[in-house]
């Protein structure tokens, strides 16, 4: 016996949680998981905080130099953090 109205369980899944209104929470936490790994271990180092917020990433850095230097490289992070997640999650970033 063959269903043909059988789908597959990642994108029951999608459906449940975008739904249910937990797709951009999950992904959001999903992005600041990234940010080692995006960012690499020495500048994580001087980060304090992270949150998102309307759709911006909040960053509190403790390097005045390092935050001028991720200011000028701004989209392309948010470009970076959006792809690694898979998502549109962020569109901009504030460094504090």
């Amino acid at each position: 016996m063959r269903r043909n109205n059988a789908e597959q369980i990642g994108q029951l899944i999608r459906n449940y949680l975008r739904q249910e209104s937990l797709e951009s929470p999950l992904n959001e936490r999903r992005l600041i998981g990234a940010w080692e790994e995006v960012v690499g271990a020495m500048v994580a180092s001087y980060t304090r905080d992270l949150y998102i917020r309307n759709q911006t990433l909040y960053v509190s850095l403790s390097s005045a130099a390092l935050r001028q230097e991720l200011m000028m490289g701004r989209e392309l992070l948010v470009r970076n953090l959006n792809r690694h997640v898979g998502a549109q999650v962020i569109t901009n970033i504030v460094f504090r």
